[in-house]
């Protein structure tokens, strides 16, 4: 008899835009769409890792209260003015 594991149940992905800026000490990191989802890190690559785990821990906390947030539209662009 050949005993069959299951495998657990893949977890859902849900993709959130962010803001990465450069700045004089590395980058900041941000997502709009959640209030209070930003972070730093010296690197890129540091920022963001730290912006993945702040959007999880803001996402525990949506869950508790069943009410994650959908980008419908967000763009970025630049805009001169004179100075």
């Amino acid at each position: 008899m050949v005993k069959r594991t299951s495998k657990p149940a893949a977890a859902a992905r849900k993709t959130f835009p962010i803001v990465l800026e450069k700045d004089g000490e590395g980058y900041f990191v941000y997502c709009p769409i959640l209030e209070g989802a930003y972070t730093q890190g010296e690197t890129y690559e540091e920022a963001l890792k730290n912006i993945k785990e702040v959007i999880a821990l803001c996402l525990e906390d949506e869950k508790n209260i069943g009410d994650l947030p959908e980008a419908t539209s967000i763009s970025f662009c630049t805009m001169e003015v004179q100075i």
